[in-house]
């Protein structure tokens, strides 16, 4: 599948507002947000630019497609899933997003942002039951049992990248223990989910 490859800074400067698609980056003074707080291209810095309600619509799609690191056809393919299930469709929707395995990598703190955990599914680094799973995209639920594989539990990479999320709080639908051994223990719930997404403006736009 085609990736998008161009500079995540502008995806930010975008949406107006940090993404935290650069990990350590986006705390500091280096980041582009602090530095160029407007769209990028030549009529980025217009003031006054209002938006139409569909507008606002696309703006939230792409914002959550972008904190996710999802393209169109995969996105459009959660919003059928979604729409399919019983309970409020938004919710269903960052529910799905939530339990992809390269955002609970991140989530448990194993990678500095979604980017760098895709890369580190992709090189087959977690299991989940026991079976190793490199497909950034699958999707875990309750029950699952989430670990590092064998060998890369001593790569100072991952010891690093625990030791520097030690603050960030693992979202209660997940639980891991001292061995980093983690488990999903219930389906992501909306109060789980810290990200600013207006989801109802995603349904709205693809209910037209």
């Amino acid at each position: 599948m085609a990736r998008y490859t161009g500079a995540v800074c502008r995806l930010c400067r975008r949406e107006g507002q940090k993404l935290f698609l650069k990990g350590d980056r986006c705390y500091t003074d280096k980041c582009s947000i602090e530095r160029r707080g407007y769209a990028p291209g030549m009529h980025g810095n217009a003031r006054n630019k209002k938006l139409s309600e569909y507008g606002l619509q696309l703006r939230e799609k792409q914002k959550a497609k972008r904190y996710y690191g999802v393209l169109e056809s995969q996105f459009h393919d959660y919003y059928e899933m979604a729409n399919k299930k019983a309970g409020v469709t938004g919710t269903n929707l960052l529910s799905i997003l939530e339990t992809r395995l390269d955002n609970v990598v991140y989530r448990l703190g194993f990678a500095m942002s979604r980017a760098e955990a895709r890369q580190l599914v992709l090189h087959g680094h977690f299991t989940v039951n026991g079976k190793k799973v490199n497909i950034p995209s699958y999707l875990v639920k309750t029950g699952d049992v989430i670990e590092l594989k064998e060998g890369s539990h001593s790569k100072d990479k991952f010891k690093g990248s625990l030791e520097a999320n030690a603050s960030r709080v693992v979202p209660k639908w997940l639980e891991m223990d001292k061995n980093n051994v983690a488990k999903v223990i219930a389906e992501p719930a909306r109060e789980d989910i810290d990200l600013p997404i207006e989801e109802h403006l995603i349904v709205e736009l693809y209910s037209k």
